[in-house]
């Protein structure tokens, strides 16, 4: 019998107040008022001398109240990091302004702070706001600090998956329950007692459980248990410290991150060798928020250790043309530490000077001149910048420092600590090269390794994905590193082919339009950058024997939208020759995206480019904004972030370990359900680059490539076709599953799952195509019949489940069923619902910070979004008229709609029509209006569920009353369902069927 929710949630709070904890239980404190309540005295007790003793009046404290609503969470997080640590209320008292303390992030554990649990507060209904629906909450466990809300806890018992409570989370946002004196909530912790999540506060449509994270201990083992978890995190000062100094607010995203275990252990193994005047290496793999880390690396170190006066983030000029200072100014932007960059030499000698404790973001070769040019021995200055207590952390630590350089500065600054950060370090088997007595490995250059995350680490934590990797090089070529056999126009459209037409899965055309992945090309050089180009230039204009196939225009008519860009140094020598084309390269996407770049404002250019292929800024999440593919050198294929970036295309030769591992993890960031894995696709040397890749996985990982590297073509397709031949044995055809016990049903299930995910494996190599299905003996229109069945059957398990009803097991174990298994190969290319609902969304609530639009741009978005409605129309007309009406009142007045979800009010305005309709039809023939909504709800497949029991219930002795036309009685059940099913079908079934 598994264990009561109640039980598991006294449990937690036991854990939470036991021993030593600073945790009080107020189980007195149950609704908003007596919250405003616990507020106010506590705040007025923390603040007697700004108050002289006297109470705040009821309209000083309304005053206060205004400041904590909140628009958003991460509003609420820019008000959280406060003044010097200081989070403050401001409070007019006749002609006084009172400064009010609310939180101190200097008193973790102690001080005024105040740690206190509540559960079973009451959410009631929002009275005021008829767009919400009706309904009373009751939320778990919340933790606060000083009176407000900041972690919220959802439980579940052991049947249900914690994927329950992110899903309750996600409908109490959207139902805004979490307004008022909950605004203030930074992060939320979901779990069904055996795993446990926690994942940083968003609005409804922003939330993305690929982005939730579980925790880990400092050797990487996972800690999922919700008692163990709360010892870990949940108790003071972790808690507070999650709070305060692991949460980061991302100024370009407008969204809280809430730092993964490892980035903490991370930081605080950095203050440990500090706080001993150590220096040392964190070795993170690519991809795991890296940039991020050294951030907060470099922003505690000042603030920790009072020994320290400078904190330098270093950086290679080559990084400043790709996201590094971007991210770290982004991060900064809120934050305590004022982050300066430094715009040349003269400015950082001047803030080295300064007596300002501060972090400065610099270039190594800035540095360099610096001591080596600009000081002058013997001078106080000199004297002064010498004797510098300085932390250095270095981004990309294995490239942005050589030794000779590093030793340089280490003569000079002699009381210097280093903290390297790298996702490839150098091993005794990818030394530098020898020079005299220089460092040749990373530990030799920075010290001990002070905390690894390998990509088998960060794969097994759903940190980053795993890669799959495609040699696609011609085969039998005696010498493969012979250049000539690929500088030719007949290789390169045989990479365009496939890049173009074979790689529907890789570059997410399955998801419909305006959310589909992007690609790099890259090539050995500037001119063969060019030349791919001019070439992909022709085949778009229809110049060349490449076509591009109708499957993918229909999704994306103007695919592919290209572009290509490189640092003007990375080839010196070829850099100035072809300016002229670059040029025309520069117009090309001027007239694409209406920008005005020439060839002097080239680092504009890339800057722009980035954040364009980032998608990070609302504006680039239109379909009018993106890019598809971006040819390169190798410019962004180190230290760039895009998470809808899904292919690297490589029409080069191999590159070094560290390299290579670079460019992969270009591809394998988190971020929406269908990508599944980065994608590699080679075109050169398939033997040697297949031995290279395996040699670089096994050196940056636990010594294998297993887990890291996806099984390959010869492997996946065998597998696919066995999990076919145990589906056939589960269910011969998808009309065998109708008839099955509950048992045979979760078999079904079970077997279903593992062929989805296998057929979605082999859709995403370039040698598949959809011919290929008749060999198979299965069709695509058979496979879609199979997931209607299967979500039919996912739906009377959850309902057996949560019953604790069911058939004994089959066998010594039951089956088990992945409750949150999603659907891999089912290709939805119809607009979809919540991209709608996220353009509408960004109109009604455009970013606060952002420039105003003009009203021009604004209806540019409107006709944008009409378009995609006019699309979706064609599949579903009553949503699509749903959506019309609410862009037409939003055109009407543009703060109709302001700050609220517009996913909820869809939603709302959906449940509005399927009542009307279930109404219209109970009032017709006499039916229970209880029982025809179950049907509504849950029909699947042109099967009522709970048809015997509508059959028992209508009542023919009052339909005959009133109609005047009745059909007999014994025509009645018979004609009650036909016109019951012909409803569902027509007015309900695409009501529910769309989200």
């Amino acid at each position: 019998m598994p264990e009561l929710e109640k039980i598991i949630e006294e449990k937690l709070i036991d854990q939470l107040i036991y021993g030593d904890s600073q945790w009080t239980y107020r189980k007195d404190l149950k609704t908003e008022e007596d919250l405003w309540k616990n507020f106010k005295y506590i705040l007025e007790q923390n603040n007697k001398d700004r108050l002289n003793g006297e109470s705040l009046s009821e309209s000083e404290f309304e005053q206060v109240k205004n400041q904590l609503q909140f628009s958003s969470f991460y509003k609420a997080g820019e008000w959280l990091v406060g003044e010097n640590g200081k989070v403050q209320v401001h409070v007019q008292r006749d002609t006084e302004r009172l400064h009010l303390v609310v939180m101190n992030h200097e008193h973790i554990a102690g001080g005024s702070s105040v740690y206190e649990v509540i559960n079973q507060y009451s959410a009631l209904k929002n009275e005021e706001d008829d767009t919400l629906p009706a309904r009373d909450r009751r939320f778990d466990v919340t933790l606060m600090i000083n009176g407000l809300p900041m972690i919220h806890i959802e439980l579940k018992n052991r049947q249900h998956s914690y994927m329950d409570g992110f899903h309750q989370i996600k409908k109490y946002i959207g139902e805004g329950k979490f307004t008022g004196i909950f605004s203030a909530v930074q992060m939320f912790v979901v779990s069904n007692g055996e795993d446990t999540k926690y994942f940083a506060a968003a609005n409804d449509t922003e939330l993305n459980p690929k982005f939730m994270s579980g925790w880990v201990d400092r050797d990487n083992n996972a800690v999922t248990n919700y008692l163990d978890f709360a010892k870990s995190v949940l108790r003071i000062p972790e808690a507070h410290e999650m709070i305060a100094r692991y949460t980061v607010l991302d100024e370009d995203a407008k969204r809280l991150i809430l730092l993964r275990p490892y980035q903490i252990h991370a930081i605080e193994s950095i203050r440990e060798a500090s706080k001993t005047g150590k220096s040392g290496y964190v070795w993170h793999t690519t991809g795991s928020g890296k940039t991020l880390t050294s951030y907060k690396a470099t922003r505690n170190l000042l603030m920790d250790i009072p020994a320290i006066d400078k904190a330098i983030f270093l950086i290679d000029r080559k990084d400043l043309d790709t996201q590094t200072t971007m991210a770290f100014q982004a991060y900064a932007n809120n934050d305590l530490v004022d982050v300066d960059e430094t715009d040349n030499v003269n400015d950082l000698k001047k803030k080295l000077k300064s007596d300002d404790r501060q972090v400065i973001v610099t270039t190594i070769q800035k540095m360099q001149i610096l001591i080596s040019k600009r000081l002058q021995e013997g001078t106080s200055e000199y004297s002064k910048i010498k004797n510098l207590k300085i932390a250095f952390v270095v981004d990309e630590c294995h490239r942005a420092v050589t030794p000779k350089t590093k030793r340089e500065l280490e003569r000079f600054f002699g009381r210097s600590l280093w903290y390297g950060f790298t996702g490839t370090p150098r091993f005794g088997e990818n030394p530098y090269p020898q020079l005299g007595d220089l460092p040749r490995t990373t530990e030799e250059l920075y010290g001990k390794r002070l905390h690894k995350y390998t990509i088998q680490n960060a794969i097994h934590d759903n940190a980053v994905l795993g890669f799959q990797v495609e040699h696609n090089g011609p085969k039998n070529v005696e010498e493969e590193t012979n250049v000539n056999v690929y500088d030719n126009e007949t290789h390169m459209l045989r990479v365009l082919d496939i890049i173009l037409n074979k790689s529907y899965h890789k570059l997410g055309f399955q998801n419909g339009k305006g959310q589909t992945y992007e690609g790099i090309l890259t090539t050995s050089s500037i001119q063969m950058a060019q030349k791919y180009y001019d070439l992909l230039t022709r085949v778009k204009k229809g110049e060349t024997s490449l076509e591009i196939d109708e499957k993918i225009k229909q999704v994306l008519p103007d695919f592919p939208k290209f572009a290509i860009t490189y640092s003007v140094t990375e080839n010196e020598e070829g850099s100035h020759v072809n300016q002229q084309k670059m040029q025309q390269s520069l117009d090309n996407y001027n007239q694409m995206f209406g920008t005005k770049y020439d060839f002097s404002q080239i680092q504009g250019y890339n800057s722009n480019l980035n954040k364009r292929l980032a998608r990070k800024d609302t504006k680039f999440k239109s379909r009018n904004e993106q890019l598809d593919l971006v040819i390169v050198v190798d410019r962004l294929l180190t230290g760039f972030d895009a998470p809808c970036l899904s292919t690297i295309f490589i029409d080069r030769q191999p590159m070094g370990p560290h390299d290579l591992i670079q460019a992969f993890s270009r591809t394998n960031r988190i971020f929406d359900k269908n990508k599944t894995y980065g994608q590699i696709v080679t075109f050169q040397a398939p033997k040697l680059f297949k031995e290279s890749v395996d040699n670089a996985v096994k050196l940056y990982s636990a010594g294998s490539t297993e887990g890291a590297i996806l099984a390959e073509w010869d492997k996946v397709e065998p597998a696919f076709k066995k999990s076919l031949a145990a589906l056939r044995v589960s269910a011969e055809t998808p009309d065998d599953v109708a008839h099955m016990s509950l048992n045979e049903k979760r078999v079904f299930a079970k077997m279903f799952q593992t062929f989805d995910r296998l057929f979605a494996q082999i859709k995403s190599f370039t040698k598949y195509n959809d011919s290929m299905l008749e060999e198979y003996g299965i069709t695509e229109e058979e496979y879609e019949k199979y997931v209607g069945r299967y979500q039919n059957v996912m739906e009377e398990i959850k309902l057996a489940d949560g019953e604790e009803k069911g058939e004994p097991p089959v066998g010594p174990e039951e089956i088990e069923v992945d409750p949150d298994y999603e659907l891999m190969a089912y290709s939805n290319t119809k607009i979809d619902y919540e991209y709608i609902i996220n353009l509408i969304q960004n109109i009604v609530t455009p970013n606060e910070d952002e420039e105003e639009i003009s009203s021009e741009e604004r209806q540019k978005q409107i006709e944008e979004v009409k378009q995609y409605i006019e699309e979706m129309r064609k599949d579903n007309a009553k949503v699509a008229d749903i959506m019309s009406n609410l862009v037409y009142e939003i055109e009407l007045d543009e703060r109709k709609y302001r700050g609220q979800s517009i996913l909820n009010i869809v939603e709302n305005m959906k449940h509005d029509c399927i009542d009307k309709v279930v109404s219209d039809f109970c009032r017709t023939w006499y039916a229970s209006k209880e029982d025809v909504m179950y049907a509504a709800l849950h029909y699947r497949n042109g099967e009522i569920p709970n048809e015997s029991v509508i059959k028992s219930t209508i009542d023919y002795t009052m339909y005959k009353e009133v109609q005047e036309k009745a059909v007999p009685k014994f025509k009645y059940y018979a004609q009650c369902m036909k016109e019951l099913k012909k409803v569902l079908d027509e007015e309900i079934k695409p009501l529910i069927d769309i989200a």
